[in-house]
């Protein structure tokens, strides 16, 4: 079942833990799960993108319709059907008129009918002041999941890039971008390794023990084991 990924999903991962000049594994790893079809977007988040006018948009903005998604004949009745749903609750009118307005609306709909995932950092409320996109896929059976549980079940794995600082080869540990579990120590933070650079990482991360390096043209690549 292809995921379909949320504003927030992008800008938190600019913002925070996976930002575009520290750790481009998770950016990579998007337009490859992209490329086999397993991860997409929609165009009125990619608008939501634009509209902050920095790299991110710069990013969002060579994908296309191939990564955010059109609108297409299935979406209409999509549409009724979360429109309905929306106005038949508990919130309050704003709340419903503001859902409507923006892109987590048509987010709900194009998942409806085309079967997707919805991937975003929101979480299930009972308040009627605004409807979160868990609420709404909870009660529409469209499954929805975190960015880290869409990353440990498709089993998410990294290559980084680092400056080689010597000819010795005695690193045993890198860092992998995808598994939210313990922090760095932060005596490593932007530090080295044994001989090596740390040239990625996320604020939370697990340990891995490396596989095996390769030396090419004064740079080294780390390939983490399954």
């Amino acid at each position: 079942m292809p995921y379909l990924l949320d504003a927030n999903v992008f800008i938190q991962a600019k913002n925070l833990h996976y930002g575009l000049d520290f750790c481009p594994a998770f950016w990579d790893w998007l337009l490859a799960e992209n490329a086999n079809k397993n991860v997409f977007s929609i165009e009125r988040v990619a608008d939501e993108i634009l509209a902050g006018g920095d790299e991110l948009a710069d990013w969002a903005d060579e994908r296309g319709a191939d990564f955010f998604l059109k609108p297409d004949a299935s979406l209409l009745p999509a549409l009724g059907t979360v429109s309905a749903w929306a106005a038949g609750q508990s919130y309050e009118p704003a709340a419903v008129n503001t859902f409507l307005l923006v892109a987590d609306y048509y987010l709900v709909a194009h998942a409806l009918a085309h079967g997707h995932t919805v991937v975003t950092h929101e979480i299930a409320s009972t308040s009627t002041k605004k409807i979160k996109i868990p609420d709404a896929c909870i009660s529409l059976d469209i499954k929805v999941v975190t960015p880290y549980e869409m990353l440990r079940k498709e089993r998410a794995r990294a290559s980084f890039w680092g400056r080689r600082h010597s000819r010795s080869t005695a690193a045993t540990t890198m860092f992998a971008f995808c598994y939210p579990s313990t922090l760095i120590p932060h005596s490593l933070r932007g530090t080295k390794s044994d001989s090596y650079s740390i040239c990625a990482h996320s604020s939370r991360v697990i340990e891995f023990v490396l596989s095996g390096i390769e030396n090419l043209d004064g740079l080294i690549r780390v390939d983490l084991p399954d």
